[in-house]
């Protein structure tokens, strides 16, 4: 753990400075880069330790737990812990942790999460109980006879360790780094080139040279993205959304395509009564009152709670009448029953599928058609079709109605759609209910006419047609949990980044191929761990949050990398030209490692800067970043020499005591370095926004430091006066705010006006 932070291009480029150094005698710049060396690393375990807390606490949220009987008593473990022959007690509502034969109890039991299918299934003495599954209704105790990947849906973990998201950050940091180490060795290929000409003494010029070679790496952009990252997690937990991977708030930022379920994301997984037609003289009314009492509100049916809730809406005297007996829903039967009592009377009520109360009814000719043409015309708009029928006897019954129900859309469903979609992000439905039901959703919630049935998609054996129709489709209706792996595979060929949502073991291996893979609320514990974020809230909202947070946390990574370029640039180019023109070179080694201390870890705090989220998918262009960088270093570079100039020509003393000017130069360079952040951290004018407290408080701690050190002197580095530290300050100042500023202004909007290209890492 610890040596590997000794062990890279960073440590190496300095560890080969410190060897320079001690075999030239020049120890005190042996003892400063060691410091660097030492510090840069326990910065690094330091940061990561703290990231991994903020992951572990997120984590510990997520943990299934189990009740368990061992040693004669019940406890409870964590499910994980579960051990084949355990004891189990499940109630309602818990989630399976293994699979489990059923000893005593009896349970209807939710597989919906593993096998798709929305309606729940019995389970007795003898029978297994699959992991994951969620009793919906009983009690069971049980013995544990399979766990983790052994279980019978275990298999689903082979396909998610095949799954592999693309990394953008270890791209990202890869791209830098070979841009600015590229930039920085030609420069210093050239120096040294021109000195053996000369035939200066390379001695003294190559421990410099491997100096400004280590300041053009970014040492501490490992920690950038990792505290930003960590604040962000933790930012996200107060929306509603637990990370399990750091990099999920930064692939959320460049998200454009969100793959999202309907049923408890878009809809409230609850059903309700969307539509009735009244036969045979009874009216709308009639019918939602006799389906209300042939319903019991203890079995917590979701039909039944829907006619319930419909009722009590309307106003209907459900209470006027008594329930003396209730036949639950029976598969054989299809349909539930009541006998009812009232001050008029006795009678009996039913309701059920269309077919079996057409046949408790007795319904032949015109009035089977009737009914039939009924079902039709909500079964053309994707609802679920019940039937009402009361009798006067168990024998004699007629129908009273056909009632449509329909998964409840949440009421800020549409609104949080169009949100993302203005957010740049694309939102494709994903469901198992048929094309019908799907097409009436992606109507109500305008997200377009293109739904297409997944038996007609998969036939296209054409990577590139399978890939293309996903692609162009709004949404994609009766699939299958095991579809989504291909979806995300499919729309990433089309170089999209994708966000998944799911909650099933099935929906694992989509999850973690994902770039942002979403485990709902309700998901299973496989689920969560192959998703890199975990809902606590329902619905979208909290995703809505989680692009709009991941974009903030790009924007203050973004201004970290532009500021190390535009100052790598600066440093670099500055030194080397100055030491072609000069004959000299104007830093010393004790100076830059100063350097690199007081800038680059000073501007860590940029991650707690405040900033606006972008209005599009963030994406990093590497070669563009590079580009702006070296235009604004270009700035830097002639202001620099112009600093210089002033130093050896108006403050004349310095041309020939280089430890002043070197004071000087130094001040300056970490002066023009701070203000520039004030400067990059905007896209706009630098008054645009105010920078966060622990920023500016950071830099003004900064400045005072840079300006005691430049008026005492420090080590080989002579003071200077009060003037030419107040010239470094000024100059800075006016050069950053004056000039940089407006022409980073018109940089930028240069770029915002042309098309968008693709990302050189897309």
């Amino acid at each position: 753990m610890v040596a590997k932070k000794f062990w890279g291009i960073t440590p190496w480029m300095l560890e080969i400075t410190i060897v320079l150094t001690w075999v030239l005698g020049r120890y005190p710049d042996t003892y400063a880069v060691s410091g660097l060396l030492v510090f840069n690393a326990v910065l690094s375990i330091f940061e990561e330790k703290r990231a991994n807390s903020a992951v572990e606490f997120l984590k510990q949220e997520l943990s299934i737990q189990a009740k368990v009987k061992r040693n004669g008593k019940w406890i409870v473990l964590q499910g994980r812990e579960l051990v084949l022959g355990d004891t189990v007690r499940l109630r309602t509502g818990d989630v399976v942790p293994a699979d489990i034969k059923a000893a005593h109890g009896t349970a209807e039991v939710d597989q919906s999460a593993l096998t798709g299918e929305s309606l729940s299934v019995s389970r007795k003495e003898g029978d297994t109980i699959y992991s994951g599954s969620i009793l919906a209704r009983g009690e069971v105790t049980g013995v544990v006879t399979a766990t983790g990947t052994r279980t019978y849906f275990g298999r689903t973990i082979e396909l998610v360790q095949l799954a592999k998201p693309r990394l953008h950050m270890e791209e990202v940091t890869a791209s830098v780094v070979r841009w600015l180490i590229v930039m920085v060795a030609v420069l210093l290929g050239v120096a040294l080139t021109i000195s053996f000409i000369r035939h200066e003494d390379l001695t003294q010029i190559i421990p410099l040279a491997v100096v400004l070679l280590v300041s053009a790496i970014p040492v501490a952009l490992p920690a950038m993205f990792s505290i930003s990252m960590a604040l962000g997690s933790l930012e996200l937990v107060k929306k509603g959304v637990l990370v399990t991977r750091l990099s999920a708030s930064e692939d959320a930022a460049t998200m454009d395509v969100l793959c999202t379920d309907k049923t408890g994301t878009l809809t409230k997984n609850k059903l309700v009564i969307s539509g009735t037609r009244a036969h045979n003289g009874f009216d709308d009314a009639d019918t939602i009152l006799l389906g209300a009492l042939a319903s019991n509100e203890a079995d917590q049916d979701p039909i039944d709670i829907a006619f319930l809730a419909a009722a009590k809406k309307m106003g209907l005297p459900v209470s006027n009448y008594s329930q003396n007996e209730f036949s639950p829903f029976d598969p054989s039967t299809r349909m539930t029953k009541a006998a009812i009592s009232s001050e008029k009377g006795k009678f009996y009520v039913a309701k059920g599928a269309t077919s079996s109360i057409a046949e408790l009814c007795r319904l032949e000719g015109q009035r089977y058609e009737a009914m039939s043409q009924s079902v039709e015309e909500f079964t053309k708009r994707g609802f679920r079709v019940l039937a009402v029928a009361r009798g006067e006897s168990q024998d004699t019954f007629n129908l009273a109605g056909v009632v449509a129900l329909s998964d409840e859309l949440r009421e800020d469903s549409p609104k949080l759609v169009q949100e993302l979609r203005a957010l740049g992000v694309s939102v494709k439905m994903l469901t198992g209910d048929a094309l019908l039901v799907a097409r009436e959703v992606a109507q109500k919630l305008s997200l377009g006419p293109r739904v297409e049935k997944m038996s007609e998609v998969k036939q296209f054996k054409d990577e590139d047609r399978f890939s293309r129709i996903v692609e162009e489709s709004s949404g994609i209706a009766e699939i299958y949990p095991e579809d989504k792996y291909e979806i995300v595979k499919g729309l990433q060929r089309r170089k999209h980044v994708v966000g998944m949502t799911g909650d099933g073991v099935n929906d694992a291996a989509a999850l973690k191929q994902a770039e942002v893979g979403i485990a709902v609320k309700s998901a299973t514990d496989v689920a969560k761990g192959a998703a890199s974020a975990v809902l606590t809230f329902d619905g979208l909202e909290p995703i809505v949050e989680m692009v709009k947070i991941g974009r903030m946390v790009y924007q203050r990574v973004l201004t970290w990398v532009i500021n190390k370029i535009v100052k790598t640039f600066q440093v670099v180019v500055f030194v080397v030209l100055a030491f072609l023109v000069t004959g000299n070179f104007v830093v010393s080694i004790f100076s830059m490692v100063l350097y690199l201390f007081l800038t680059d870890f000073v501007t860590l705090s940029i991650s707690t800067d405040k900033v606006r989220f972008s209005q599009k998918p963030d994406t990093w262009n590497i070669g563009w970043l590079v580009g702006l960088g070296v235009l604004v270093g270009a700035l830097t570079v002639a202001e620099s020499f112009t600093a210089l100039y002033v130093g050896m020509e108006v403050f004349g003393g310095m041309s020939g005591d280089l430890a002043r000017l070197h004071m000087f130069i130094f001040a300056y360079l970490v002066f023009s370095g701070l203000f520039n952040v004030f400067v990059l951290r905007e896209r706009k004018h630098f008054w645009h926004s105010m920078p966060g407290k622990p920023l500016l408080l950071a830099i003004i701690a900064d400045v005072a430091l840079v300006s005691a050190i430049s008026l005492f002197g420090f080590y080989n580095l002579s003071p200077i006066t009060l003037a030419e530290l107040s010239f470094a300050l000024g100059w800075a100042f006016a050069s950053s705010f004056i000039i940089n500023d407006p022409i980073k202004v018109a940089i930028v909007d240069r770029r915002t006006s042309m098309p968008v290209k693709e990302s050189l890492l897309m």
